[in-house]
């Protein structure tokens, strides 16, 4: 049985037809008609029918003759006409394509099967990713063996668990992954690049499943960027001026992973561009079965190297520096504090500016007012940077000369909060600029525009959270309503433990699935055996065995009493001590009791 994807018009370019210089300006951005014009994408029809060999792409522009022919035995793509599609077919509708990847059983097709409107940025359509489907190219698994085809259904579940993960946007004729000050600032030949070939690839996460489609230039209006991250796209009223608020957050594909595994970077465009990413040298924190694990500083690295190389990266792409370190300066937090310091004060840059904040100290006791020393202290330096803004003609009448790095020990919870208000500060200044807001207004006293900011900072806050952490942020209630409640507390401790059974428990799958995704593991269908094959050592199975018995028998002791009070105080003493010893062994040895990856990564270091 084969199948033939076809797709259909979209929508047409709203640019075209636009009279505002903005749009127009931020039209010549993607790039005038030619290879780089990707097609205008509605349903795609997936047909089932009698051609077994092959998959059909079919582009249904006004006018359009071309369809992309994916060879389901050798898996070669090549471009072919209309006429060439099968006349007959079972067909299901489609959204785009994700692009290819092997596993153990051959090459799958992922396709995105349902889409939300998002809004429109400058007459284009960002859409929402909600559903995908994961293809074979194989009609059969029957020529596997049953642990290949054990693996297979593994890596499978792998895939689906980070498609599954909120948070997959696209435009298919705009640029996601860039900055608008950015795009302003292109080449001509940069603006007649596909969205394939100039889209920023730290923030490109469907670049691995498109590499063969990228090698091939003639079929790079079959697919487009995808990000991940958080988009919300407001329309806002004040003083009965309407305009659109936007926040933006790109996650980065280098180093992506989970809380305790790898610390990625994040990239907040809002009306002033910020960034968030993990203290740039070689230190770890793994589970271990501690609430807390203790973060551990490599002594055999040299950290300044990757730190050297990572902060250049920075000031060339962003421009001024100014870090905000909010860990605590106490405790296990305070060692990497002090590294930090000591490799940006030996970098001897003065285009890097560290400024280290006790995120926790200054705000015990409910104290979050005190959050306005950071904002204030760094006001001169936000107010030095200013910020992107084009006029109605499409003139650039300013840009932002640097941005302010945030971190905390996830760059979550506290990052997120401190975030908001430095991203207030600044739209603060655009708006009184273009006459939204009056002499002497704030937006805090706006309580319709107020009540949007907020929640739309708690959402990127929990859609962040969920992606790294595998549940919503902490401290979301200052973010929504600009005050800690007690009820936020009590959320932030079941939060907090969800992600202790998550981060001991499901995480290293969670981790092994990014990998596989991302491509810094690929599978070899010529290999017997698989990293997934793990062999534990006795102690995994023993002795969760042991302390569950010895515990179920205290309670035992105590339902069911002895003859004598002795008698049963013996029993208990006996069985409690044994659970004890139990779980202290446990708790000793608690990196072989959690759940690790077992996929091998590709060293990278941004």
């Amino acid at each position: 049985m084969g199948q033939r994807l076809t797709l259909q018009k979209l929508h047409a370019f709203l640019y075209a037809n636009s009279s505002s210089g903005a749009q127009k300006a931020a039209a010549q951005h993607f790039g005038k008609e030619g290879r780089s014009r990707p097609l205008k994408w509605d349903n795609v029809r997936c047909c089932y029918g009698n051609w077994k060999l092959k998959f059909y792409i079919e582009a249904c522009d006004d006018g359009a003759n071309d369809v992309l022919v994916i060879d389901r035995v050798s898996t070669e793509m090549t471009l072919s006409g209309i006429k060439d599609i099968p006349p007959s077919g079972v067909t299901r509708p489609i959204c785009g394509i994700m692009g290819t990847i092997r596993l153990v059983a051959g090459m799958y097709l992922i396709v995105i099967t349902r889409k939300r409107k998002v809004g429109d940025l400058f007459g284009h359509t960002v859409w929402k990713a909600l559903e995908f489907d994961v293809i074979s190219y194989k009609k059969t698994i029957l020529h596997l063996t049953d642990i290949q085809m054990q693996d297979n259904k593994t890596f499978l579940s792998m895939i689906n668990n980070v498609l599954n993960t909120d948070g997959f946007y696209f435009c298919t004729d705009y640029d996601l992954s860039h900055t608008q000050q950015r795009l302003s600032n292109t080449s001509p030949d940069f603006q007649e690049m596909s969205l394939l070939e100039r889209a920023d690839q730290r923030f490109m996460w469907n670049g691995n499943l498109l590499r063969e489609i990228i090698a091939q230039p003639e079929l790079h209006k079959f697919a487009f960027p995808v990000i991940h991250g958080f988009i919300v796209m407001k329309p806002c009223c004040i003083n009965g001026k309407v305009f659109e608020w936007i926040l933006i957050s790109r996650r980065s594909c280098f180093r992506a992973g989970v809380r305790y595994y790898v610390r990625g970077e994040i990239q907040a465009y809002i009306h002033v561009h910020a960034t968030r990413g993990s203290m740039p040298f070689f230190w770890s924190q793994r589970p271990n079965l501690r609430y807390k694990p203790k973060p551990q500083i490599s002594n055999d690295t040299n950290h300044m190297d990757g730190f050297k190389r990572h902060f250049e990266s920075q000031v060339l792409i962003y421009g001024k520096q100014v870090i905000l370190n909010l860990v605590n300066q106490k405790g296990s937090e305070l060692p990497l504090e002090q590294a930090f310091a000591k490799m940006v004060n030996g970098m001897e840059n003065g285009l890097i500016k560290y400024i280290a904040f006790d995120f926790h100290k200054e705000c015990s006791k409910m104290r979050w007012h005190r959050l306005q020393i950071l904002v204030d202290a760094v006001s001169d330096m936000q107010e030095e940077f200013g910020y992107f803004m084009v006029s109605s003609d499409g003139k650039v009448t300013s840009e932002q000369s640097g941005t302010f790095r945030s971190n905390c020990m996830d760059c979550l919870d506290r990052t997120n909060v401190i975030q908001s208000l430095l991203a207030r500060r600044s739209l603060q200044s655009q708006l009184q600029r273009m006459g939204v807001l009056h002499v002497g207004q704030k937006i805090e006293e706006q309580a319709d525009f107020e009540k949007i900011y907020k929640n739309a900072w708690a959402d990127n806050a929990n859609a962040c959270a969920k992606q790294y952490a595998g549940t919503g942020a902490l401290k979301t209630d200052f973010t929504r309503t600009g005050k800690r409640t007690h009820w936020g507390l009590v959320m932030d401790g079941w939060n907090s433990m969800i992600r202790y059974y998550k981060n001991n428990f499901s995480d290293g799958f969670r981790q092994d699935s990014i990998d596989l995704f991302l491509g810094n593991y690929t599978v070899d269908e010529t290999e017997s055996l698989t990293p997934l094959h793990v062999q534990k050592d006795y102690k995994f199975l023993l002795l969760p065995v042991i302390m569950v018995v010895a515990f179920s028998m205290c309670i035992i002791c105590l339902l069911m009493a002895g003859d004598t009070w002795t008698e049963t105080l013996a029993y208990l003493l006996f069985w409690g001590m044994a659970s004890a010893l139990t779980a202290a062994v446990i708790v000793v040895n608690g990196r072989e009791f959690v759940d690790a990856p077992k996929l091998v990564q590709k060293e990278k270091m941004d």
